[in-house]
C-alpha cells in the first residue's frame, strides 16, 4: 500500500482516510523500509498533510500505544506544544500543567525529551527528580491519586521505533512533529495545544474534534512561539461544543504586561529545573515575565477542563494554585507517587527556605 500513497501524494492527491490508515498500520508494524518511509514523509511534507490524513494517521498511532484508563470524575486533559517555535522558550507547558493540577483539574501530561529547544519536559522532570522509567499503570494512579502523571512518549510508544531512523536521516519536520502532541495514551478529552505554524491552528481544532476531543485551543503565538504568547498576540482555534472559532488573544486579554522575547527564553535542563520550581513556589515577582505566561497558558488549560468558562475567572484560579502551595505540591507529590528522587527538591527547598 505505501508505494500506491507515496505515489499518489507525489501526484498531489491526498490520501483517503482509510488509505491513510492502512498506510500508517505498515509503518507502526515495521512492514516498510526505511527509504520508503522517508519518501512517504518528504511527499507529505511537500503537499501538506490534509485534515483526514492527520487525522487517520493519529487514530492508528493511538491503537499501536500502550494506553491508560484514569478513572477520574472530571474532563482529563493535556497541556502541550510541538515545539518547533523560533524562540525556544523555557518549559511553560510543564510548568502550566502544575498550576492548572493545583487548581483542581486532572492532568495527563504526555511529553518527550527536547527536540528543538534545550530542554524538553521529559528533561527538566527528570532533573527534578522524576523517574522516567514509571510504569504505565502507576501513571495512571498517579493521575487518579495525585491529579496528574506524566507520560514519556517513548515507554508508550514502542511502535515509533520504526520512523526513528528516517527521520534522523531526513532531518526534517514531518507530519510526526504534530502527532506526537495528540497521540495521548490516557485519552485525554481536553487539549491547550501550541503550534509552530499559524496554519496549523484551524487544522488541528479539526483534526482533535475528528479523534474524539471535547475541548479544545489550538494556539500559536504570532511571535512563533507554540504556546499562547505574552510577546504579542496569539492565534486561537477554540473547539468548544462541536464548533471552532478562530479568535486572537493579547497579553492584555490577560492583564499582563507585554514580554520581550529574551524574558522567556529557556536554559539548560538544570536551570530549568530550578525555573520551574521558583515559579510554582511562587517565588518570581508577580510581573515576572515568566511567571506571566506560565499563568497565562494555566488559565487556558483550566478553561478547556471546564473548571470555569472565563479565562479571567481561570487566572485567578491559576494564581491561587501557586499561593496556596497546591501547585508545587502537584509536583512534587508526582514525583514522591512515581518512586522518583527528591533530593534536587530537597536541595532547592533549603536554598530558598
Amino acid at each position: 500500500m505505501i508505494r500506491e500513497g507515496i505515489q499518489k501524494i507525489v501526484d498531489g492527491k491526498d490520501l483517503s482516510y482509510l488509505e491513510a490508515q492502512d498506510i500508517m498500520r505498515e509503518l507502526m508494524s515495521g512492514n516498510t523500509t526505511n527509504a520508503q518511509m522517508a519518501s512517504l514523509l518528504t511527499a507529505l511534507r511537500m503537499k501538506g498533510e490534509s485534515v483526514g490524513e492527520i487525522s487517520a494517521f493519529a487514530k492508528v498511532m493511538k491503537d499501536f500505544c500502550f494506553k491508560i484508563h484514569p478513572n477520574v470524575n472530571k474532563r482529563l486533559i493535556d497541556i502541550v506544544g510541538t515545539g518547533g517555535d523560533r524562540i525556544k522558550s523555557f518549559n511553560i507547558s510543564t510548568t502550566a500543567s502544575f498550576i492548572v493540577s493545583g487548581a483542581g483539574a486532572f492532568v495527563a501530561k504526555h511529553g518527550n525529551r527536547s527536540f528543538t529547544s534545550k530542554c524538553g519536559s521529559a528533561d527538566v522532570l527528570e532533573k527534578l527528580g522524576y523517574n522516567l522509567g514509571t510504569e504505565p499503570s502507576i501513571v495512571e494512579e498517579s493521575i487518579e491519586q495525585v491529579g496528574i502523571g506524566f507520560m514519556f512518549a517513548p515507554n508508550f510508544h514502542p511502535a515509533m521505533k520504526y520512523a526513528l531512523e528516517s527521520r534522523r536521516e531526513i532531518g526534517i519536520r514531518t507530519v510526526f512533529n504534530i502527532l506526537g502532541p495528540i497521540t495521548n495514551p490516557a485519552d485525554a478529552k481536553g487539549y491547550l495545544l501550541g503550534v509552530y505554524d499559524k496554519k496549523l491552528t484551524k487544522v488541528m481544532a479539526s483534526v482533535l474534534k475528528n479523534i474524539g476531543s471535547e475541548e479544545a485551543m489550538v494556539v500559536h503565538g504570532l511571535d512563533g512561539l507554540d504556546e499562547i504568547s505574552t510577546v504579542g498576540k496569539t492565534e486561537v482555534a477554540w473547539l468548544k461544543e462541536g464548533e471552532i472559532k478562530i479568535m486572537e488573544l493579547s497579553p492584555k486579554d490577560f492583564g499582563v504586561r507585554l514580554a520581550k522575547t529574551d524574558e522567556i527564553a529557556g536554559s539548560d535542563p538544570d536551570e530549568s529545573a530550578e525555573l520551574v520550581f521558583r515559579i510554582l513556589n511562587g517565588l518570581c515577582a508577580e510581573s515576572n515575565p515568566r511567571m506571566d505566561i506560565a499563568l497565562v497558558n494555566a488559565s487556558a488549560g483550566i478553561v478547556v477542563s471546564g473548571l470555569v468558562d472565563s479565562l479571567h475567572k481561570a487566572m485567578e484560579l491559576a494564581r491561587e494554585s501557586i499561593e496556596s502551595g497546591a501547585a508545587y505540591g502537584r509536583l512534587k507529590a508526582m514525583i514522591g507517587f512515581c518512586n522518583g528522587n527528591r533530593e534536587r527538591l530537597e536541595e532547592l527547598e533549603t536554598k530558598y527556605g
